[in-house]
């Protein structure tokens, strides 16, 4: 939790000192998160097919065999690096195309483009974190991400505002900030493999295994569903910035900030999905389904006391959180707003989280994949577009109809995913009960 904390703590970081720099900055580095965070999101979802396929091996008592995994992870992490850089070098095409004002695309731009430069660093540290997780040492990946937001605090503040003979150089210095951050921790990652107690007699670094096909393609076929299904969430909330993008610098920050906030509280839930991936993966390697089932729905019942804090916290005192990112009057309030709706999907967010953390410890991912696109798809934004931008239902709403049909589409997913859950739980209890007979 801390770990994921301090990670998503780095865009909280980028949000405010950007902001404080201009609304222009602000606004640059919304738009810049809404086309790379989901492209980050859905190849570390990929990539996050490591942790169960860790956990089942180490629960089954074959932690020889996870070098392997760790260097089929490599490899799909290189191949997605190239692709998501090459998409950031081009990602102006996407900003003329949404209609953009020219001023607000040249410094989105030149933020995604120094941003890019860390996406090789993340995506390979990214398969070292889901390796360790997959063994259950969560504290190692702690300290680096902390060491991270350590980090960029000062970094920013050096290339955002121009320090020691630097050039202020606003949203662009955020994103040359990020890039080094993610090299910081790729390194630090690396000699944390070598020098481990437990990775040592491993021999991962030294002792590489060249990807087999057939291997690489069951490690796909776990992985791209997570992918695209944590692509088809965020997604959703990227284009509904871009969707605000010609209603003006004041809506688009109104909405990152409550975007900027939710994510952070998010990071809670999302933390506990993950102990559950890691528990249910281990427990079903070791062939206890009755321990994953319970770990399961345990998982999940902490996950809604989170959410009952957050969306307290968020309903009484929505001004004075938006009043971290900006002190600017009229923006305050028009965030606040959007905050209080966001308080009400908290508890579907964290319930669709978990279940979908469950399903992965039990490798289910394709079928909750289409579940996750029916919610956000085909339900969630739809009816955001009726409500924001148009007067079908009621007078549009703006951003406040896009905020009001996520809870609508969370809520959905989050019901269709615990029904999967308690499909596929009591499938593996009884499969292990009958093996045990």
């Amino acid at each position: 939790m801390v770990a994921q904390l301090a990670q998503t703590a780095m865009g909280f970081v980028d949000t405010v000192m950007a902001g404080r720099a201009s609304s222009q900055d602000l606004a640059a580095v919304a738009l810049g998160g809404s086309i790379w965070l989901p492209l980050y999101l859905a190849c570390t979802g990929v990539l996050m097919a490591t942790t169960p396929l860790v956990a089942n091996q180490v629960g089954s008592n074959r932690c020889d065999s996870t070098g392997r995994t760790l260097h089929k992870g490599f490899a799909v992490a290189a191949i997605m690096a190239v692709i998501s850089t090459l998409v950031l070098l081009k990602s102006d095409l996407i900003l003329r195309y949404m209609g953009v004002e020219p001023a607000l695309t040249e410094k989105t731009f030149a933020y995604l483009k120094a941003i890019s430069w860390g996406f090789p660093a993340f995506m390979l540290y990214q398969v070292i974190r889901s390796y360790s997780e997959g063994f259950g040492k969560t504290r190692p990946v702690m300290k680096i991400a902390i060491l991270g937001l350590l980090c960029n605090i000062p970094l920013n503040y050096i290339f955002i505002y121009g320090k020691f003979g630097l050039p202020a150089m606003g949203a662009e210095g955020c994103g040359w900030a990020t890039a080094l951050v993610m090299w910081l921790m790729l390194l630090i990652g690396l000699v944390y493999l070598k020098h481990n107690a437990t990775f040592r007699d491993l021999q991962l670094l030294s002792r590489f295994h060249p990807p087999q096909l057939q291997p690489l393609i069951a490690f796909l076929k776990l992985g791209l569903p997570i992918g695209v299904a944590l692509l088809i969430e965020a997604s959703m909330f990227s284009v509904i910035a871009l969707l605000l993008a010609d209603q003006g610098e004041q809506v688009i920050a109104a909405h990152q900030i409550t975007l900027s906030f939710t994510g952070l509280s998010f990071m809670i839930p999302l933390s506990v999905a993950m102990a559950i991936t890691i528990r249910v993966g281990q427990l079903q390697g070791a062939g206890d389904g009755e321990g994953a089932h319970f770990a399961a729905f345990t998982g999940i019942g902490m996950a809604l006391g989170c959410a009952i804090a957050s969306s307290s916290f968020m309903l009484v005192i929505p001004e004075f959180i938006t009043s971290w990112y900006t002190t600017d009057p009229v923006l305050i309030k028009a965030a606040a707003s959007l905050v209080m709706i966001a308080a009400l999907f908290q508890f579907s967010d964290a319930i669709q989280v978990a279940c979908a953390g469950a399903l992965r410890g039990y490798k289910d991912t394709f079928v909750p994949l289409m579940l996750v696109f029916v919610a956000f798809w085909v339900v969630g934004l739809p009816m955001g577009i009726v409500l924001g931008r148009s007067d079908l239902l009621v007078p549009m709403m703006g951003a406040a109809g896009f905020w009001a049909a996520l809870v609508i589409g969370l809520t959905i997913g989050a019901i269709l995913l615990l029904y999967r859950l308690r499909i596929i739980a009591r499938r593996h209890l009884c499969h292990n009960d009958t093996a045990t007979l």
